[in-house]
């Protein structure tokens, strides 16, 4: 049994819950085991590095080394989470002076920063480590659905082994093997936003409606992603751009782990897709 040690983040633990109950459910139906991160605390996204460097770094930095007693890669479902801990491990590789200051920080909670831990996400996880064991798994065919595969601008930047950072396939590539149609969708990779939606609405809106056009232009009937942020700017601002655009979007956006756990023949409510705030019957019963 492989066996990561699963680094939750903040956001999944309240606004974001379907998505934790869906990547635990996944996990499980392929036989792996998650086991929670002990005592972390916030990676310390929104303490950005630019305004408290040594803080910000820190924050992630303990979660790396905390891991570390376990030996386990790090696994991350929040993309935000996911490159803000790669940026930290990467600032200190680096950089000797920071991650001596840091290490000191450290040191008071009998702890140490090394770097051996890979930092992994869950789409790379699921592709690279069970890629083979999926098709096999699959209980609930989805029958030609048109899915726009949405990754958002940090999952796959900056630039890695796993995926093309300026047009990804990996998710597309499980989606179809899910019996689902992925769709030629030009967006796949741009910027939702983010937290602009809190400081700058009217650049957000636009940005979220380029890309929920682009989706709905190539036919798409569900959009997926693994971000939380995506999901919930995606989804929840859709009345808001209606309002604000005249347009008529109502399309379900679903966390990638939805799709694929109802695929795999898992209850929805187990998925948390009921918790959405987009209906998705009509198009999964389809």
């Amino acid at each position: 049994m492989k066996i990561y040690t699963f680094y939750p983040g903040c956001s999944l633990e309240v606004s974001n819950r379907p998505y934790l109950l869906s990547v635990n459910e996944i996990f499980n139906a392929l036989g792996a085991q998650l086991k929670e991160l002990p005592d972390w605390n916030c990676c310390g996204a929104t303490l950005y590095m630019g305004m408290d460097e040594i803080n910000a770094v820190y924050m992630s930095t303990r979660n790396m080394a905390i891991a570390e007693k376990d030996n386990y890669d790090i696994l991350n479902a929040c993309s935000a989470c996911f490159l803000t801990l790669k940026k930290a491990k990467d600032y200190l590789l680096n950089d000797s002076e920071l991650m001596q200051k840091v290490n000191s920080l450290l040191k008071e909670e009998d702890l140490k920063f090394t770097g051996r831990l890979k930092i992994r996400h869950v789409l790379e996880v699921i592709y690279n480590d069970f890629k083979d064991k999926i098709p096999a798994l699959v209980k609930r065919k989805l029958n030609g659905l048109k899915v726009a595969c949405y990754y958002g601008c940090q999952v796959v930047r900056p630039k890695t082994d796993f995926d093309d950072p300026e047009f990804p396939n990996k998710m597309d590539e499980l989606v179809n093997m899910l019996g689902a149609a992925s769709v030629f969708f030009t967006y796949k990779a741009k910027c939702c936003g983010g937290m602009l939606m809190t400081t700058s609405e009217d650049v957000c809106l636009k940005m979220v409606k380029d890309i929920l056009s682009s989706a709905q232009n190539a036919g798409a009937e569900v959009i997926v992603t693994v971000c939380p942020l995506c999901q919930m700017n995606l989804e929840a601002y859709q009345d808001t751009v209606n309002k604000k655009y005249k347009t008529k979007f109502k399309i379900p956006i679903l966390y990638f782990t939805q799709l694929m756990g109802y695929a795999l023949g898992i209850d929805k409510d187990k998925l948390g897709i009921n918790q959405n705030f987009i209906n998705a019957d009509k198009v999964l019963i389809k």
